[in-house]
């Protein structure tokens, strides 16, 4: 047995089949949209949210963890290079108590709690080398932490402690940094590692701390602190020093009207330096004075008997003399003050600075003053061999002009096509809209369509019928020359139910009640019975008929029906008036 199709269903596919093909394409293309829509909706709303169940995992931990999600039918997904795994959030306490049972992730153990495992009977070298070992992974782990850190590693070169101080070596450190992808230290993280590193060793200074990036790249020197290329040293002073002279001349000349060019001469060698000063007393430091006399007569003989170490010895004593040495030597004390100093790499030798201002802008300027200005902002010194150059020249705009008629370009460009996507956006927004519209609009009038028309009572249905035969079954007559009288429906109805013409037709009263049962049936019937009886009489129906449907007054007069047995006679001259009056007057 065949299904009947709802009335809802047929209704939409007969107003569906009265679309045009400009409408159908609309139609689809609209029904398109809100199936795409609704289906990536609904991928969306389906689609897990997932958490992070681990972090920054080994190799080992990461294929351990994943059998177990595996073991469990939980998905999951893998970021980081493997180190981070996601799953759904529903899963995550689950899951991470099931490693945590499971002792995963099974982590080595780094600093102090490497400590927990030393014991007494360990040596003294074990104690120690644990020891640094604990330092070593607690400053890795904290340096790890630091944003933009992936990874560190911290060796520690601690000397052994000795009695002789002199011959004391200092502690270093070298500290290895593994940045995340895309990222790096500033300057400032790296004060930060090399200041937290030396802080956490005694006797470590900030000097004897070294730190490597994965990348190769020293950012922190032993010795020198943190250093970087001899080209990145200068160009960075560069850029300050233009900086600071281009601030001082747009606020002077305005922005745009001035242009620095800086150049320095950077030192990439490590100087030490000794200097000892003295008091402002001027002395000599060390005195030294020598004095000899000798006084006395001789009457010997100049010869004598040489005596030990071949001495001369007088042989007789008939001479006095006297012999007498003095010595003397003294040092003075005074102030000093010795001094050491250590020369890091990139010292400024020498700079160069040139200034260019505009003609245009430089009308009332001072040229000496801005030169001071400029002196000033940069620090030149002469006495190091700087030069400062400010000149007044003018500027070739046709570059600028060029730039800016481009940027006008792109940015119309850019604005056009805005525009002509939400252009587009709206026609298809409109093209959906005007396509559901239409079809609600045919389903609508296919709904109305579809209505049956109420049916007529009785007595509205014989008086039409009376009147339909009536005018079919009168003759045609002069042209009513006077306008028609006004005659009531009830007067009218005896003299239209008595007329000639409902005898005329005698078949079509049983026809149409044998086989209609609605006005337009029986309608129907009496005009088909008429036409194959009566052409003539079928053609005049029918013209009556369009004359009555537009409005348009007959251009003949139908001659009234004989007035039945019992009625009084009227007027001949009347008659033909009444008829069309009383056809006039009654309902359609």
């Amino acid at each position: 047995m065949a299904t009947a199709v709802p009335p809802v269903v047929g209704r939409m596919v007969s107003a569906l089949r009265e679309f045009t093909i400009a409408q159908r394409t609309i139609a689809l293309i609209g029904l398109g949209v809100l199936v795409l829509g609704a289906t990536a909706l609904g991928f969306w709303l389906a689609r897990p949210s997932y958490t992070p169940l681990f972090s920054g995992l080994q190799a080992a931990d990461a294929s351990l963890v994943v059998e177990q999600l595996q073991a469990d039918n939980v998905p999951y997904q893998l970021t980081d290079g493997g180190g981070t795994i996601l799953v759904p959030q529903e899963n995550v306490y689950d899951q991470r108590l099931k490693a945590a049972s499971s002792g995963l992730p099974a982590a080595e153990a780094d600093g102090y709690s490497l400590l927990d495992s030393v014991g007494v009977t360990s040596s003294e070298f074990q104690q120690d080398v644990t020891y640094k070992r604990a330092l070593e992974g607690e400053l890795a782990s904290t340096v790890a932490s630091l944003d933009g850190v992936k990874g560190a590693s911290v060796q520690l070169a601690i000397p052994e402690e000795t009695v002789f101080t002199e011959n004391a070596a200092e502690p270093t450190a070298s500290v290895f940094v593994e940045t995340q992808p895309g990222r790096g230290l500033t300057k400032e993280q790296v004060q930060a590692v090399v200041h937290l590193t030396s802080a956490a060793i005694e006797g470590l200074t900030p000097a004897n701390v070294a730190v490597v990036d994965s990348s190769g790249k020293v950012l922190s020197a032993v010795g020198s602190g943190a250093v970087g290329s001899a080209d990145e040293q200068a160009t960075d002073y560069e850029q300050r020093v233009s900086a600071a002279v281009q601030g001082v001349l747009d606020r002077v000349v305005g922005v745009g009207n001035a242009t620095v060019a800086v150049a320095a001469d950077m030192s990439t060698d490590t100087t030490e330096r000794i200097s000892e000063t003295y008091g402002g007393r001027k002395t000599a430091l060390t005195e030294t004075s020598d004095s000899e006399s000798y006084t006395g007569t001789g009457g010997g003989s100049g010869g004598g008997v040489l005596g030990p170490d071949n001495i001369a010895v007088p042989e007789g004593a008939n001479g006095t003399g006297e012999y007498l040495n003095e010595s003397a030597s003294r040092t003075n004390a005074v102030d000093k003050v010795v001094e050491t100093s250590s020369i890091p790499a990139g010292q400024v030798r020498r700079q160069s600075i040139s200034v260019a201002i505009d003609a245009a802008a430089a009308g009332g300027v001072d040229v000496d003053a801005l030169s001071n200005l400029v002196s000033s902002a940069a620090g030149v010194d002469n006495q190091r061999g700087d030069s400062l150059a400010v000149e007044v020249v003018p500027f070739n705009t046709q570059a600028a002009e060029q730039a800016a008629a481009a940027l006008a370009a792109a940015q119309a460009a850019e604005e056009a096509a805005r525009q002509e996507e939400l252009i587009r956006g709206g026609i298809i927004a409109a093209a959906v809209v005007l396509g559901l519209a239409m079809a609600a609009f045919f389903i609508a009038r296919a709904r109305r369509r579809d209505r049956r028309e109420p049916l007529e009572s009785p007595e509205e249905f014989e008086l039409e019928e009376m009147r339909t035969l009536a005018r079919l079954g009168s003759a045609p007559t002069a042209a009513v020359t006077a306008p028609p009288a006004t005659t009531s429906i009830p007067a009218v109805l005896p003299a239209v139910a008595q007329a000639p013409a409902i005898e005329a037709l005698p078949t079509a009263r049983p026809e149409l009640a044998a086989g209609a049962s609605t006005q337009a049936d029986r309608q129907r019937a009496a005009v088909g019975h008429l036409a194959a009886t009566d052409p003539a009489r079928t053609a005049e129906f029918l013209r009556a008929l369009i004359d009555g449907d537009s409005g348009t007054a007959p251009a003949a007069a139908k001659p009234a029906a004989p007035a039945p047995a019992g009625t009084p006679a009227q007027d001949p001259s009347a008659a033909p008036a009444t008829a069309p009056a009383a056809a006039e007057n009654v309902p359609a």
